[in-house]
């Protein structure tokens, strides 16, 4: 039985060290041709229907998202604030809290989601269909038809989908805090103002930029090494939401820190205000 543990745990650590190897290879070779080869992905045939499919095709989910975010942000926030006599600074921490952080994950998330499957299933079916051998047969390389598109798709569109969730984030807490709540509406968008410098929604859109990258390149990835049959394509698009959602919250950890540092080091003067 020791034997047999060991054989195991072998064998998981040759295939996860594999497939980081794999990931580094596919990973490189999307990155030859976005840079190198821009004179064949960059058309409009290719590139068009994947930003709208990404992109156009993800705004109700991504402005319900946003909208009731902001709105149940408020409602939970609001008793707090009052018994402190502060909920006319509630606007302020519900903007700074939608555009610096919750905005960007939820809606990269809502894009792993609802595109990354999609993609792993799409390009996964080509695979078990033979559809990537008939381009490798027409001397067409599926990673610059099909991989880098979906990828520039993603890295484009998600952060323009992080604005628009930003933008229903904060109409959703002004729905409930000043209508339903009764705040000023002008102690609420002035404390917005103290609160939200440009520093916020620009560092939420910067890990947008690298959201929309790993969610392109996992999920592609995953459907570019896709098992056989319909249980294996099924596995795949599985896989690509479970891998980018995890790489979301990571990314945003780390991208969260190293922002706070840009922003101390680079940014914030001795007195504590926002330079520019």
């Amino acid at each position: 039985m020791i034997a047999i543990a060991i054989s195991r745990l072998g064998q998981a650590t040759w295939e996860t060290v594999a497939g980081i190897g794999r990931f580094a290879r596919f990973t490189g070779a999307t990155m030859r041709w976005l840079l190198l080869r821009g004179d064949r992905w960059c058309r409009w045939r290719l590139l068009g229907p994947q930003l709208y499919a990404v992109g156009v095709a993800s705004i109700p989910v991504v402005a319900l998202t946003g909208a009731f975010i902001g709105m149940v942000l408020a409602l939970e926030g609001f008793g707090q604030f009052q018994a402190l006599g502060q909920e006319a600074r509630l606007g302020g921490i519900i903007n700074v809290s939608v555009t610096k952080q919750i905005g960007p994950v939820l809606a990269a998330v809502m894009v792993a989601g609802r595109v990354g499957g999609a993609l792993a299933a799409e390009i996964g079916t080509m695979r078990v269909t033979e559809q990537l051998d008939a381009l490798r047969a027409m001397a067409a390389d599926p990673i610059g038809h099909l991989v880098v598109p979906r990828f520039v798709a993603c890295v484009v569109m998600t952060p323009l989908l992080t604005i628009y969730s930003d933008l229903l984030g904060v109409w959703g807490g002004w729905l409930i805090t000043v209508p339903f709540y009764g705040v000023s509406a002008y102690e609420y968008w002035e404390f917005t103002r103290s609160f939200v410098h440009w520093w916020e929604p620009i560092s939420g859109l910067i890990k947008s930029v690298f959201f929309g990258a790993s969610i392109g390149l996992i999920s592609c990835y995953n459907g570019f090494y896709s098992r056989p049959g319909a249980a294996g394509v099924g596995r795949a698009a599985t896989d690509a939401f479970v891998q980018s959602f995890l790489a979301i919250i990571v990314l945003n950890l780390v991208l969260a820190r190293v922002l706070n540092s840009i922003y101390v080091i680079f940014i914030e003067d001795p007195t504590g205000t926002v330079l520019g």
